[in-house]
């Protein structure tokens, strides 16, 4: 099954799937790890999903926070969506962002949420064959 958010083939960076949501490796991450939580039903906000969907979407973050703490030591994240252009979501399908963070990570400090979470220009792609690594460590992790 092929998935893809927005115009963008994530199948490979697929970190779990449940009956309503998934989770992948964004492209541009912030710090190794960064995922994307979204649910499977294409909609631009959190009012939109069902009570179903919701408790889905919370329960996988949930999840993924657990398998980023096992795999790469995180003691803190930044989780975040933007909702509407005005807020920065470029994307029309609702996206949490989980950045997992520890202590003297390189990751930034401040917070302005387009900048956080896009930094236009600043950040690099990251090899597709990284990501996939990624993916299915924190896949397996996440199992565990």
């Amino acid at each position: 099954m092929e998935v893809i958010f927005g115009n963008t083939p994530v199948t490979r960076r697929i970190v779990t799937l449940t009956p309503l949501s998934f989770a992948f490796l964004g492209k541009m991450p912030i710090l190794p790890g960064h995922m994307l939580v979204c649910p499977r039903r294409i909609v631009g906000t959190m009012a939109e999903l069902t009570n179903d969907e919701l408790l889905d979407l919370l329960a996988l973050i949930a999840l993924m926070k657990t398998a980023l703490s096992k795999e790469f030591g995180a003691t803190g994240f930044n989780t975040a969506w933007n909702e509407g252009g005005v807020a920065g979501q470029t994307v029309p399908h609702l996206h949490v962002h989980i950045v997992p963070r520890s202590i003297g990570d390189k990751g930034i400090a401040e917070y302005e949420p387009r900048q956080f979470l896009y930094r236009p220009g600043s950040r690099k792609c990251s090899p597709e064959k990284e990501l996939e690594a990624i993916a299915s460590k924190l896949s397996k992790a996440h199992d565990a």
